[in-house]
């Protein structure tokens, strides 16, 4: 059943002043650190203004989460580990469609990806618990039906064929030569996947140039036991890349490890470990799925990634993180929900829709069964904590 939205600050004529921020003409001042005024696009300024959270029910049980915005603007969140299903908001997540059926049997892989050449929308289902048989399912009607599609994956140059669960959702370029080509991320997981195969296992993406009919498997993840991880492309045209660790004899095996393509996706070089983030509950070492977004700006990347912040030994207190370099530093976090919580997806609206201003935030609850979305914007996220890790740059409207 579809629950009330649970508001922190939500005022009565929040969408006319969202609307005016929009189309306004600002200047955003970076009053800290070494960081130069420039001027905003509308698309920035849409997401600042006064800070706005909310947040939402959207399931009662499974697990998985992705959460896309299509090239209409409508916000799709896809779900399920005992059959994938999507729910659909036409008016930037404020009320939520009826459950639509992907695929009545299979495990969610993650990955959906909305291709910004054609509007089409693709959700990725295995057979079970991975390594397992894929099916793709294309939507050609901005999520309102699914229907599954023959496809070709090719396997990666070690002759290993990736698995799909439990990544983020893929994007499409708009960049460089490569500008059009979908790319998600994926893994390997061994022969027969599990704890003891951990060492054999690496993150890696796959990448499709016909808009999603075959796809080709990019070089591994030059640190092994990597695996569930997350990709945005940056204003300059490389791939930012962020990866959950599994395996516990690695160094600093509880902070996330991340590195960069120059390539549109084909290899991952100067990988390095982020000692800003967190790679799950801290209490143990098994890492967890995150979240991460990029704003919709041309020259500036700011980056939203989303993980749990706790020193316990289980899953809770989902918390976004803030970039303003590209993923350098992570200067500023905050809480969303101090409850039971677990793998967390993000997305960011689209201008001129009804989404457009809002970072959504798509997580399991409760604890792990049932998910909530949040939205917020970027001035709630500035009010949170400093990390110490980088300068927060100082915000402001004119």
């Amino acid at each position: 059943m579809l629950k009330g939205w649970k508001k922190r600050v939500c005022p009565s004529n929040l969408p006319q002043r969202m609307n005016l921020l929009r189309s306004a003409t600002t200047t955003l001042l970076f009053l800290c650190g070494n960081y130069p005024a420039f001027c905003a696009d509308d698309s920035l300024a849409a997401f600042l203004g006064e800070a706005v959270f909310e947040k939402q029910r959207l399931f009662d049980d499974q697990r998985y989460p992705n959460v896309v915005v299509s090239t209409r603007g409508t916000v799709l969140s896809a779900w399920g580990n005992d059959g994938v299903v999507v729910r659909r908001s036409e008016d930037g997540g404020r009320s939520w469609g009826r459950v639509i059926t992907v695929a009545k049997t299979g495990y969610h892989g993650g990955g959906t990806t909305v291709d910004g050449n054609s509007g089409d929308i693709l959700i990725f289902v295995e057979e079970r618990q991975p390594p397992a048989p894929l099916t793709v399912y294309r939507s050609r009607d901005d999520g309102r039906s699914w229907q599954a599609q023959s496809t070709i994956i090719e396997k990666d140059e070690v002759g290993n064929l990736p698995s799909m669960h439990m990544n983020e959702n893929g994007i499409t370029l708009r960049r460089g030569p490569h500008k059009g080509r979908l790319l998600r991320p994926t893994r390997y997981y061994g022969t027969n996947g599990g704890g003891e195969e951990w060492p054999l296992q690496y993150t890696n993406a796959i990448y499709s140039d016909d808009g999603g009919k075959s796809w080709k498997t990019s070089k591994p993840f030059p640190e092994k036991g990597t695996g569930e991880a997350a990709l945005v492309e940056l204003a300059d045209g490389r791939i930012y890349y962020n990866s959950r660790l599994h395996w516990s004899k690695r160094p600093r095996n509880k902070r996330r490890r991340e590195a960069w393509s120059d390539d549109g996706g084909v290899s991952w070089e100067a990988w390095r470990i982020v000692e800003a983030l967190p790679d799950g509950d801290q209490g143990r070492t098994y890492g967890c799925m995150g979240g991460l977004t990029r704003l919709p700006l041309e020259d500036r990347d700011i980056l939203i990634f989303s993980n749990l912040d706790t020193d316990a030994s289980h899953r809770e207190r989902v918390s976004v993180w803030a970039s303003f370099d590209g993923g350098k530093t992570w200067p500023v976090k905050r809480l969303v929900d101090a409850d039971r919580s677990g793998y967390s997806s993000l997305a960011v609206g689209r201008s001129q829709s009804p989404s457009a201003g809002w970072i959504y935030l798509f997580y399991e609850h409760d604890p792990i069964k049932g998910a909530h979305m949040a939205r917020f914007n970027l001035a709630w996220v500035l009010g949170g904590e400093v990390t110490g890790d980088g300068v927060l740059p100082n915000l402001r409207l004119n």
